[in-house]
């Protein structure tokens, strides 16, 4: 899917901005300008990118400055760039402002620069991007459920749709726009990664999502969509709940299942790989006692399915 990398008007005082090719890192956010304020729907990976991001937003804000900023979810590629955005609320589930204290950018600088085996796997997921000097910036305001705010004489709905691809993901809808920002609940024209589920959950959240009044749908990865990128994301996070499920009650093992189960025309999607997670959550949410390898094994799953699928 061809799309601009940078700052997209998409009308009613929306913009989103995004970054090709929306694989691992290259995360979207957006903006939403009211009347003498803005507010911001994530922050990027490193501080250079969110920079960048802030800079081509600055003709667009001058009269309305960003006061406040939500974080849809706890993943450094919507958060470590949050200290440059000075004076804003920041505001996110508090599920995801207790999860953004697991995982510092402290913790992705050490295994970019590990030795070895190591070292090597997480540079080639991440090795483009730069962890040095993030002051951390957590949010100052949390919810759980909903939060309406408003902002500049605007409505914008917060809406709690996890845990689902982390433990408190939120959807930002603004309704006179019809308009959702989504944040990780959508990747489009990449494969969904399920690190907390249940898978259920996700799909409870497209299924909210489409019977809400909307035309413009941004999503946390990948190129502008509708309603129907919306469906197909959850005809996939359905597949995988079924055949994942089917492969559990015949006795396979997760990493085993998630080998035999097809791609079914889902094989065109990037980071196809993250299959083995998404497989391994079904698993943990069918049995309590699962034990689900440690992160660095998840990651070696993933590049050894995209290597020999």
């Amino acid at each position: 899917m061809t799309y601009s990398k940078g700052l997209h008007e998409l009308g009613d005082g929306c913009f989103a901005y995004l970054q090709p090719d929306g694989g691992w890192g290259w995360s979207n956010a957006g903006l939403v300008v009211g009347d003498g304020a803005s507010l911001l729907v994530d922050t990027l990976f490193d501080l250079k990118l969110t920079a960048e991001m802030l800079q081509s937003m600055s003709r667009v804000v001058g009269a309305a400055p960003i006061g406040t900023l939500v974080n849809t979810h706890a993943n450094g590629d919507h958060c470590y760039g949050n200290q440059l955005v000075h004076g804003a609320e920041i505001i996110a589930s508090e599920r995801a402002a207790h999860e953004m204290t697991e995982v510092p950018p402290s913790m992705l600088a050490a295994l970019n620069k590990a030795p070895g085996e190591v070292g090597e796997l997480f540079r080639g997921f991440f090795g483009e991007f730069d962890f040095e000097g993030i002051e951390y910036t957590l949010p100052t305001r949390t919810f759980e459920g909903r939060l309406d705010i408003e902002v500049g004489g605007r409505v914008i709905e917060l809406i709690e749709v996890g845990p689902a691809h982390t433990a408190g993901d939120v959807i930002a809808y603004v309704p006179d726009a019809k308009t959702v920002y989504t944040g990780d609940i959508l990747f489009i024209g990449g494969t969904p990664i399920v690190w907390a589920g249940p898978l259920t959950n996700w799909i409870n959240a497209c299924d909210l999502m489409l019977g809400m009044d909307i035309e413009t749908v941004v999503p946390g990865h990948g190129p502008l969509t509708d309603k129907r990128g919306i469906t197909r994301v959850r005809d996939y996070l359905a597949y995988v709940q079924t055949e994942a499920t089917d492969r559990f009650h015949a006795g396979l093992d997760a990493w085993d299942a998630a080998r035999d189960i097809s791609l079914n025309g889902f094989e065109g999607w990037g980071e196809f790989g993250r299959i083995s997670v998404n497989v391994d959550t079904v698993y943990r949410s069918l049995n309590p006692n699962h034990e689900t390898p440690n992160v660095i094994e998840q990651f070696k799953r993933m590049a050894a399915f995209e290597a020999h699928p």
